[in-house]
């Protein structure tokens, strides 16, 4: 019995080490962009699109696990692995696209931070550069050990988000019966609808996951041998990332669009919408949880860009390594934070439009990312005996064609 007690702890002692990296890149997905377009989704369509979040999730889980499998047996970053099997060329022009993408996704975040605190009076001119000042000394005078507790610290934050769906008092019903089942009121040739469930998809699984989580695998040292407890950490992390989807969804169904509030302009809209409907507690934590939201996504969002695009064209990168040691990898995430906050203050900029746009665009990039993921976690010479099973690659696989017929409806119906 002692026996059984002790392989039992040193077991959660394990998965306690190596917990982190799946958690906090899941965690983080639910960003300010993702808020809104959970936040919209709910506003505009009611409980119609929970239906969504069981398919996102178990593919969420396969594309997550397939990342830190190949950080764990390669011990090398994606991006690194796509320069050394396909070509500099290659590379180079994914990383442009990533750059391009998470850019528009940085601004989301610094759009976040100045909604959130605007709503208690707070200045965008004030609260966005002394964000960005924050989250730049954060991760440049940090190291992974110490950041890694912090954004731990914030994943536990989106318990906010379950708070204030249960504040919402949503008809439990219906919600259950729209997760298991699609709605028929809303049919697949609706483009506001086809268009949203892309933006879900792109706003779950977002290709800069892919690129921080197996970098994530690697810095922290992670190896085949630890690879097991390491699933569970990416497997809790997706789980709890789309239960808090979720609940935003509800929350936002059982009170705006019950109401006839579909026009959202912003997460920050959303909050504020909940103020009259849902108690102050709800609008405080929605509110609280998006400002947590944008900046935990603003550190970890320029951290990716520049993980990927160093390792990709070869340049020293690593949280644990000095200015000095890495300097391509810190002022590529300065000057994205920079670009990325001084967006913020130009004025009448239509940061709705961009924010949505950039999910949408996350959903239309992805299946080239798992197409690349799916070739390189399917060579044995590369994996070995930890190649893909046939369920991870029927899952995969139909993620992508199902994310590249959604996008051919979405150009079909838009008029």
């Amino acid at each position: 019995m002692h026996f059984f007690r002790k392989g039992w702890r040193a077991r959660v002692m394990i998965v306690l080490a190596i917990i982190g990296p799946g958690f906090i890149t899941a965690s983080v997905d639910n960003d300010a962009g993702g808020i809104w377009t959970y936040s919209i989704a709910g506003a505009q369509f009611g409980y119609s699109l929970l239906w969504t979040m069981i398919p996102i999730t178990i593919a969420l889980v396969v594309v997550q696990e397939m990342s830190a499998r190949m950080g764990a047996v390669t011990g090398k970053g994606l991006s690194d692995l796509i320069r050394e099997e396909f070509g500099f060329r290659v590379t180079f022009l994914l990383m442009a696209a990533l750059v391009v993408l998470n850019l528009t996704n940085v601004v989301a975040e610094f759009a976040g931070v100045a909604s959130s605190l605007e709503l208690f009076g707070a200045s965008r001119y004030v609260v966005v550069p002394a964000a960005a000042l924050l989250v730049w000394v954060m991760v440049v005078k940090g190291t992974y050990q110490s950041l890694e507790k912090v954004f731990l610290a914030a994943s536990a934050f989106y318990l906010c988000y379950i708070v204030a769906g249960l504040l919402a008092h949503p008809d439990w019903k219906t919600a259950a019966l729209s997760t298991i089942s699609r709605p028929k009121e809303i049919g697949m040739r609706n483009y506001g609808y086809v268009s949203m469930v892309i933006a879900l998809v792109g706003t779950t699984i977002a290709p800069w996951m892919q690129f921080y989580l197996q970098a994530s695998i690697v810095e922290k040292g992670i190896t085949a041998r630890q690879y097991r407890a390491s699933r569970w950490d990416v497997i809790l992390g997706c789980i709890f990332t789309d239960v808090v989807a979720w609940f935003i969804i509800v929350a936002c169904a059982a009170t705006l669009f019950a109401s006839g509030h579909h026009e959202v302009t912003d997460a920050a809209d959303a909050a504020q919408a909940l103020r009259p409907l849902a108690g102050e507690y709800a609008y405080l934590l929605f509110a609280a949880g998006l400002f947590n939201a944008s900046i935990f996504a603003a550190s970890i969002l320029p951290i990716s860009t520049a993980y990927a695009v160093c390792e990709g064209l070869g340049f020293e990168s690593g949280l644990d390594k000095k200015f000095h040691e890495a300097p391509v990898f810190y002022w590529l995430y300065t000057l994205i934070i920079v670009i990325g906050a001084g967006v913020l203050l130009v004025p009448r900029l239509p940061l709705v439009y961009v924010s949505v746009l950039s999910q949408v665009f996350n959903g239309i990039v992805l299946p080239f990312v798992l197409i690349f993921m799916l070739m390189l976690t399917n060579d044995r010479e590369l994996m070995g005996d930890h190649v893909n099973s046939r369920t991870f690659n029927v899952i995969a696989w139909i993620t992508v064609v199902v994310m590249i017929v959604l996008t051919i409806l979405m150009v079909l119906t838009q008029r």
